[in-house]
This record gives structure tokens, C-alpha cells and sequence, in this order.
């Protein structure tokens, strides 16, 4: 790498690994964040294979770039996720373009319809667009992280899993300005919840004031609400004119 941040290699893949890695000195991580970003706005589309593909859109995320990475989910021309899915794809494919926009098939070779890499965009959404994340110091769901990050026009998004401890739910709707945000905790388990561009003194829990609730650690952060939870099912509901512009 250069002194100014420049990978060598200069590319989406190059940039992903040695962000997600950790492995670039912390004052070169924002020049290399603006490189990649950089690739992408210019590429207008995603340049990864196997390595980088899974990393892309985390990466783009965890360096401010969010609005990049839902324009990579959102795009249907080749290379794309989308771009099997106008071909009638129902699985992930090998190659990007394994089928051509006529019909007609890519080579032979390394040309499976069913593979696994490039469906690691799954981990994305599930984690970071509906915001249903593991936490690294209470394993295995004991301790649960929810924060949800709407974008990309999506109006809605849902992820649900079946834990050692019971199941657990995530979902969120917007609804002009206002959004719903529901979990469901199990047994045993705990959580925190990130309610992203919330005034905690405008949110409901329940069809009932947040901040009135005197049992439910809340709290301000920036422009998000902190709450600690215990299992259970809850719902909240707010307002604010940032959702209303996230939608197309």
C-alpha cells in the first residue's frame, strides 16, 4: 500500500479484505474507506469474485457508505444479484452471468446454478438491513443485537431464527414517516435494541410511551434510542421525516 492508503492491487476486493481484516494503520482506514467507495461510484456495480463478494456490502456499510451497498443490492443489470433473478433464477449462480440477457448460456465450465459464494449477501441482510446480529461477547443468542437499518427504497424487511433458547424475530415497516420496529426475545436470553434516527421521548413500546416506562433501561445516543430488554415480544412505533426520504 502506499502512504496515502492506495492498495496496490486498487481493488473493490483489495479494499474489502484489508478493511474487514483490520489490517491497514487506523489513520490510512479512511483514505482506504474513500477508494473503495471511490471504485464503486465509478464502476456503478460491483467488481468481486468469491473473496471479495461476501465482505463488499459490510464493508461499505461499516465505513458510512451504506447508501453504496443498498445500490449494489438494488441493481439488475449484470454483474448483479438481481440480474439472475430477471433471467428467472431461484438460486444463486456461480457466475454473475450464467445466463446471457439472449438465453443462452456461459461456458460450460464453472458454471454451476446452485452454488453458495456469491449468496453470502444473505449475511448482510439478515445482520445489518433487518438488524438481527449475534453478540461477540454472549455467543450463541444469549445476548441478542438488534438494530435495523432501513435504506434502498425497501419499505419493509423481516429475519427470524430459531435459537437454542427459543425463536427470535425482527421486523420492521415503514409507513410514510412512521416506522414499526417488532422483536421477539426468548427465554433466558436478553437483548439490546438500536432504534436508528428515534427521539426517545417520541417513541411507543407497545401502543404506550417509552420513556414512561420505568422498568426498561433507555436511553439517548446521537440520533438513536438505546433500550435493554428481557425476553418477551415488543413492538415499537415512531415518527421522523428521515424514513419518509429512504423510500423511492
Amino acid at each position: 500500500m502506499t502512504k496515502n492508503g492506495r492498495v496496490v492491487s486498487h481493488t473493490q476486493t483489495g479494499y474489502s479484505l484489508a478493511l474487514a481484516f483490520d489490517l491497514l494503520p487506523d489513520n490510512l482506514k479512511k483514505n482506504a474507506a474513500t477508494f473503495l467507495a471511490d471504485d464503486v461510484k465509478k464502476m456503478g456495480h460491483l467488481t468481486t469474485g468469491f473473496v471479495g463478494t461476501p465482505l463488499l456490502c459490510k464493508t461499505l456499510s461499516t465505513t458510512d457508505n451504506d447508501d453504496l451497498a443498498f445500490m449494489l443490492l438494488n441493481r439488475k443489470k449484470y454483474p448483479s444479484w438481481l440480474y439472475p433473478v430477471t433471467q428467472g433464477a431461484t438460486t444463486i449462480w456461480e457466475r454473475w452471468d450464467g445466463q446471457k440477457p439472449d438465453g443462452t448460456f456461459q461456458d460450460v465450465g464453472m458454471n454451476s446454478f446452485n452454488h453458495y459464494a456469491y449468496g453470502a449477501i444473505g449475511e448482510w441482510l439478515y445482520k445489518h438491513v433487518a438488524g438481527l446480529d449475534i453478540d461477540p461477547m454472549n455467543p450463541g443468542y444469549k445476548h441478542i443485537l438488534f438494530y435495523p437499518h432501513p435504506g434502498g427504497g425497501l419499505t419493509k424487511a423481516s429475519a427470524e431464527l430459531k435459537s437454542m433458547y427459543g425463536p427470535i424475530k425482527s421486523s420492521w415497516n415503514i409507513n410514510q414517516s412512521q416506522f414499526t420496529y417488532e422483536v421477539a426475545i426468548p427465554a433466558n436470553a436478553t437483548a439490546t435494541v438500536t432504534l436508528p434516527n428515534a427521539v426517545l421521548t417520541g417513541v411507543q413500546l407497545n401502543q404506550s410511551p417509552l420513556s414512561a416506562n420505568k422498568a426498561i433501561k433507555a436511553a439517548q445516543n446521537g440520533n438513536e434510542t438505546i433500550v435493554e430488554l428481557g425476553s418477551g415480544k415488543y413492538s415499537f412505533t415512531y415518527s421522523s421525516d428521515k424514513f419518509a426520504s429512504k423510500k423511492m
